[in-house]
Parts: C-alpha cells; structure tokens; sequence
C-alpha cells in the first residue's frame, strides 16, 4: 500500500508562496503587470497560476507545481506556460539560509538547437517580496541570469 505523503518540515518555504502577488518582469512582458495567484493542496503540493500578457500583446497563463520529495531528498516541480509547447521539470533544494530555492531543470536551448541546462531561483528578500531569476549553464559550468521577475504579496 502506497504511504500517504506528510507534511515536512521542508514544505514550509512552499508555504511561504501561498497568497495573490502582482508581478513585474521587465524582460517577459508588455509594461503589463502580471499576477500570480499560489494555493495549497492541502500543505504537500504547491500550485502558482500566473497570467498576463507577452511582449507581443498576447495574453498568456503560467502553472507552476512544487512539492517535496521526501524519498529524493528534493524538491520537484512542473511548469508549463500557454507560450510554448515545452513542460519543465525541475528538482532542486532550498539552501542554508532557507530564503533561497534553486531549481535545475533542462529544455529547448535558446540557440533553437538541442536542450540545455537551466536553474530557477526562487528567493525570498522579506514575507512579502521574492524574486524569481532564470539562468542558463554556460560551457564553464558558470551561470548567466537572462531573467528576472520580481513578485509582490497583495495585502
């Protein structure tokens, strides 16, 4: 019989998310705020439903999954967005200070050839401001940031 998944102590900086937060990214978007909004399933699952427009004017939607994976030791997640065709899946941990999430995941190289190596980071700067930064692997096994949204709570 499958063991029904409990709450950890690791699903509290997912919890931390829980909440309606106006988005701003520069470099994703229109001028256009967006918003997301992220619920709990129950304090084992995370979903953050993101919606706003594109550079092109075009409305687009966002779902972001986090869990923990006790079993791996890590955290895992999904997104998928209306833009593209692509699902990434992410496995990562949150580092010592327990404000920062790195998430690894590999997709569609920017090039537009093959797949390469990505990192997301979520971080939490106070309980009501985070930001979320992309990164791509260069061939030196450094990262460079392309991108940047930074997310308000609404109070």
């Amino acid at each position: 019989m499958m063991k029904t998944a409990e709450v950890l102590k690791e699903h509290s900086f997912l919890e931390r998310l829980v909440g309606d937060w106006s988005v701003t990214a520069p470099e994703m978007s229109d001028g256009n705020d967006w918003t997301e909004t992220v619920r709990s399933l129950h304090s084992i699952w995370f979903v953050a439903e993101g919606t706003g427009h594109m550079p092109d004017g075009k409305p687009a939607t966002t779902i972001l999954t986090l869990g923990y994976n006790a079993e791996k030791g890590k955290y895992v997640g999904s997104w998928i967005g209306s833009m593209m065709d692509y699902m990434w899946i992410y496995e990562g941990e949150v580092d010592a200070s327990g404000n920062v999430l790195d998430l690894y995941t590999t997709g569609p190289d920017f090039s537009g050839e093959g797949l390469a190596d990505y990192r997301e980071r979520i971080t939490f700067v106070d309980d009501n401001h985070r930001t979320f930064t992309s990164s791509a692997k260069q061939e030196d096994g450094s990262w460079k940031q392309f991108m940047e949204a930074h997310y308000i709570r609404k109070i």
